[in-house]
């Protein structure tokens, strides 16, 4: 399965020069988590959580409207190509520890969002043959996604021994 055949067309995105209000009130509006950030004329640059937004503004002593995108943006952009098979995209959400990736073309720029909403709605029962997309494959993700990281504590304990 295609990673265009999951993913959803036409997501919402935001300018590098917004600020978080218009962020904030953009997820509002559109039902979302996660906007890519776009930068000269329609490439992706980094993407902005509602997790980055409430943070941002919990550790600024500034209103929303006064923070750039820019500022609190993700710089480390994982994405996949509408081309790809879609257990790539699990790889990647698995090592990266992330929920959501944009989907590019080659130049960089937006084709859709790919969520771990979008597979699980996909995702199908075995029922005795292979499907393109398990239920176990997107549980697995979601685990890896979800686990916490051994505190060092443990680690230096366990090393001890």
């Amino acid at each position: 399965m295609k990673v265009k055949e999951v993913m959803t067309v036409d997501p919402t995105s935001i300018w590098i020069t917004d600020t978080l209000a218009s962020a904030a009130k953009s997820m509002w509006e559109n039902d979302c988590g996660i906007l890519p950030i776009i930068k000269d004329g329609k490439k992706v640059v980094g993407v902005v959580t509602d997790r980055d937004v409430c943070m941002a503004t919990a550790i600024r002593n500034r209103p929303q409207s006064s923070i750039s995108v820019e500022e609190v943006m993700t710089g480390s952009l994982f994405s996949v190509m509408p081309d790809d098979d879609v257990h790539k995209a699990l790889e990647l959400m698995q090592e990266h520890k992330v929920r959501r990736l944009p989907v590019l073309n080659a130049e960089g720029e937006l084709r859709g969002m790919l969520s771990m909403n979008d597979l699980v709605l996909k995702a199908e029962e075995a029922n005795g043959k292979k499907p393109k997309l398990s239920f176990h494959d997107v549980v697995k993700t979601y685990k890896a996604i979800c686990e916490h990281p051994v505190p060092m504590v443990s680690v230096a304990t366990t090393a001890a021994k």
